[in-house]
């Protein structure tokens, strides 16, 4: 048993630390759309196919840039990143559970887990917070042009990368170990400590998985958006999630009281245990 144990913080990105899709922090301008035009030309595509959506929005990303003779290589996504908008007290919020954890004898770490665009994610100010950054990306050419998807993550998808954290594999292509029997003292990160956030209901699979092995999930909102905060109000009643909070990630917001409680916890158990074995 480790002497300190593994704190996974595990965050969706649209919705939850950013106020919008990502996609509209400049891309879907660039290509002369309106974030509704956008959508409902991807939705168009998905419905008129019987087609993932996620799938959709990618091809539609694709052949809008294409037909505009944009560039779609990484740097280009990673370009839009540095525009998008996030929470308030978001960029300042990775130092402050660090800090916290370091002080309370637990190691943090911190993940993405988002149907969204990992290469985007990569351009945005907190990208370096992230042990492993888990979404959609694409396959690239010689010329390091984007051509083809090449991961889908939508919201079922989700779910296997919350038994990759579990099992300590950061690989998306590896489906192997994933799926090899393991004994639970040996998972690097058990599920009891982990904190899984989300926006709404494409996140339920894994807050549903979170919570039903023992972690913590917590439902944020838009303080903005009064449907948000309902949303979040429906996951709590139908026991979907463990707590619902403002996405305001400052050093005196509730969400970092709900997440200091739960690190509080965490180290408490893992003390108990360690008192067990010293019999």
């Amino acid at each position: 048993m480790r002497k300190k144990p593994i704190v996974a913080l595990i965050y969706d990105f649209d919705g939850t630390l950013s106020p919008g899709n990502m996609q509209e922090f400049g891309f879907i301008q660039a290509i002369g759309k309106s974030p509704d035009e956008f959508w409902r030309m991807s939705d168009e595509i998905a419905k008129g196919q019987d087609a993932s959506n996620i799938l959709s929005y990618m091809k539609l990303m694709f052949d809008e840039a294409r037909r505009r003779d944009i560039k779609l290589r990484r740097e280009d996504f990673q370009r839009f990143g540095k525009d998008i908008e996030l929470f308030d007290g978001v960029k300042e919020w990775f130092g402050l559970v660090n800090r916290y954890g370091r002080e309370h004898g637990v190691t943090i770490e911190h993940y993405i887990n988002s149907s969204g665009l990992a290469e985007i994610v990569e351009g945005t100010p907190i990208a370096h917070e992230f042990k492993r950054i888990f979404a959609c990306s694409f396959l690239y050419n010689d010329a390091g042009e984007a051509v083809w998807p090449g991961v889908a993550v939508d919201y079922t998808a989700k779910t296997q990368f919350i038994f990759k954290i579990n099992k300590g594999i950061l690989s998306i292509r590896d489906n192997k170990r994933v799926n090899e029997s393991q004994l639970e003292e040996n998972k690097r990160i058990p599920f009891p400590n982990m904190i899984y956030f989300g926006d709404g209901e494409t996140d339920v699979p894994c807050m549903k998985i979170v919570k039903m092995f023992g972690g913590n999930s917590i439902a944020v909102y838009n303080p903005a958006n009064a449907g948000k905060r309902s949303t979040a109000g429906k996951l709590l009643r139908q026991g979907r999630v463990n707590f619902i909070t403002p996405a305001v990630y400052t050093a005196d917001s509730r969400t970092f009281k709900v997440v200091c409680a739960i690190i509080d916890r965490i180290k408490a158990e893992h003390n108990m245990k360690m008192l067990n074995l010293q019999e």
